[in-house]
């Protein structure tokens, strides 16, 4: 007679165990360490380095969209051995994405248009989409019980969201270093979070 084990801790999470998130945060660690670097070397009354206005644009939007397009495929192989649970979970934390990155593009809209200021915008869209990626890193990690991920939301959330109380170039260098660095470490210790993820 066949038993049937219906404890759900003795089925380990297919997308967890299968996930890395090394290629997604090296992605995005080199796009905001470039990115923003070059918008912190390039701004202030005595800049480092004098930068045609366009190119920290460039580097930081061309670095985002890679990183996007990385992290969308490693996240879609995921989800194709993803069941039940895990894969209603990936596809709304898909979604939660555009929602979040959707109500962050009206907010700074709207706030652009009502005090014209763009330098408020310019500033907003860095520490704004840090906090939005903080906010889904802190749900991702809850929903699939990484804290690896878990740690890397609330330490971007909360960076990015004190980046807008200094001024000048400063925001720019905690979004390069702080932000960006912070990707590059959890990069590193993403091996050691997947190797113990299945005894979870």
């Amino acid at each position: 007679m066949s038993q049937h084990n219906s404890n759900p801790e003795s089925h380990p999470s297919t997308l967890r165990a299968i996930l890395d998130n090394r290629p997604s945060y090296l992605s995005f660690g080199t796009a905001w360490l470039l990115g923003h670097g070059a918008y912190a070397l390039s701004r202030g009354d005595d800049p480092v380095l004098r930068l045609p206005s366009a190119v920290p644009s460039i580097l930081l939007i061309s670095g985002l969209l890679t990183a996007m397009i990385i992290t969308s495929i490693v996240s879609m192989r995921a989800q194709r051995s993803a069941t039940g649970k895990d894969a209603v979970v990936g596809k709304l934390l898909a979604v939660s994405w555009l929602v979040g990155f959707s109500g962050l593009f009206f907010i700074i809209t709207a706030l652009g248009s009502a005090l014209s200021q763009d330098d408020l915008k310019m500033l907003l869209w860095p520490t704004g989409s840090g906090l939005i990626v903080g906010l889904l890193y802190l749900a991702g990690g809850a929903a699939y019980r990484d804290v690896l991920q878990y740690t890397l939301g609330a330490w971007l959330a909360l960076t990015s969201s004190a980046a807008l109380l200094l001024d000048g170039a400063s925001p720019y260098w905690v979004l390069a270093l702080a932000g960006g660095g912070s990707y590059l470490v959890a990069a590193a210790l993403e091996p050691r979070r997947r190797a113990a993820a299945p005894a979870a």
